[in-house]
């Protein structure tokens, strides 16, 4: 098997990690005999300053003809806030329609969490987040702007179509999760705001128990408010396993759970469009401080390339990968933090290699 991979290697710290999840695809792919071809996608802060070009139609033509794509980060000190993500990021996702935002929130052994008497036991599960719908889709506007009467206005708008497909990919998530894993995967529990947001989640409690009840029956179904998901992620964490919402509060609750697995530099995230091109990502930005200095954290980057090979069916290559993590956080990693991990950038890249090779 042959893929084809776009990288956007982007800004700040984001080619380096970049650079450390493809040494490891390189590794996994000699060991599992499937093949691969990577072009750079040029886009990112540094284009858009000398160009002004955010997201040429090349370049969503590029990535629509890739079986995935591989993101370092996107993010630059001297863009103003938004320009980038909007136009790159949200872009993306609206163009590709990858509609699930896919967070897992897994703590390695012997990596430190902030919750007290909580282990990689308790704190496993996923967050499915719908991810072109709801606030982010800028439906609204000012009336008056810059006037003391000033009004803003900026509506969450799901289409039952929108929370459906969302839904029903947390429940087969689900089901594949527990045919690997047959003490996970249970239940899917739906965040929402049922009580607040009498329209919308209504919508989504109402879509959440027709399917599950219709053609989803084996599996457990959870209600929860968004503020008592918050709690529970820090109290409770074990009583998850797959999280269902909307796309501003998946927005908040997965760098919550991000937190919890020990940090942004292990959390690692997909934009999936199942049925056509999807992007993963590390979580914790471009970090432009630490730019060119060889000390980022770059597993949340290694971490996605598993979550990309899972996607396109590379299921042991994946497993490899998060096997390798696994035995390197545990057994050589100092911190998690950048500066602070014991190792270069690229060291850490190689003995995640040197784990995959070996074992």
């Amino acid at each position: 098997m042959s893929y084809k991979i776009a990288v956007i290697g982007g800004d700040g710290t984001g080619p380096e990690v970049a650079r450390e999840g493809l040494k490891v695809l390189n590794a996994v792919a000699s060991k599992f005999n499937f093949k691969y071809e990577t072009h750079q996608l040029d886009i990112g802060g540094e284009r858009y300053l000398k160009t002004k070009e955010i997201l040429p139609d090349s370049v969503i033509s590029d990535a629509k003809g890739a079986d995935a794509i591989f993101l370092g980060a996107i993010g630059h000190p001297d863009v103003k806030p938004g320009i980038l993500e909007k136009g790159i990021l949200l872009k993306l996702r609206f163009e590709l329609d990858q509609y699930i935002n896919l967070r897992p929130v897994k703590l390695y052994p012997n990596v430190e969490t902030p919750i007290k008497n909580k282990g990689p036991e308790e704190i496993n599960y996923v967050v499915v987040r719908e991810n072109t719908g709801g606030l982010y889709t800028g439906t609204g506007g000012f009336s008056m702007k810059g006037t003391p009467d000033e009004v803003a206005i900026q509506s969450m708008v799901y289409s039952r179509h929108q929370v459906e497909r969302c839904l029903r990919y947390a429940f087969e998530y689900s089901i594949r999760w527990n045919k690997q894993e047959p003490n996970r995967g249970k239940k899917v529990t739906l965040c929402g705001k049922t009580n607040v947001l009498t329209y919308v989640f209504d919508l989504w409690e109402r879509v959440f128990h027709e399917v599950g009840q219709a053609d989803y029956g084996q599996i457990e179904r959870d209600y929860a408010h968004v503020d008592a998901t918050t709690m529970w992620m820090i109290k409770n964490p074990e009583w998850f396993d797959v999280i269902v919402t909307g796309n501003m509060f998946g927005d908040i609750i997965t760098d919550l759970g991000a937190m919890t697995q020990g940090g942004m530099g292990i959390a690692a995230g997909g934009n999936i469009n199942p049925d056509g091109v999807s992007m993963f990502e590390p979580i914790g930005g471009s970090a432009p401080k630490y730019t060119g200095k060889n000390v980022i954290n770059p597993l949340a980057a290694i971490g996605a390339m598993a979550m990309l090979l899972n996607e396109l069916g590379e299921v042991e290559a994946a497993k490899s990968i998060d096997q390798a993590i696994s035995k390197v956080v545990s057994t050589k990693i100092k911190s998690l933090d950048a500066g602070k991990m014991g190792y270069s950038t690229e060291q850490v890249g190689d003995l995640i290699c040197d784990q995959i090779v070996n074992s």
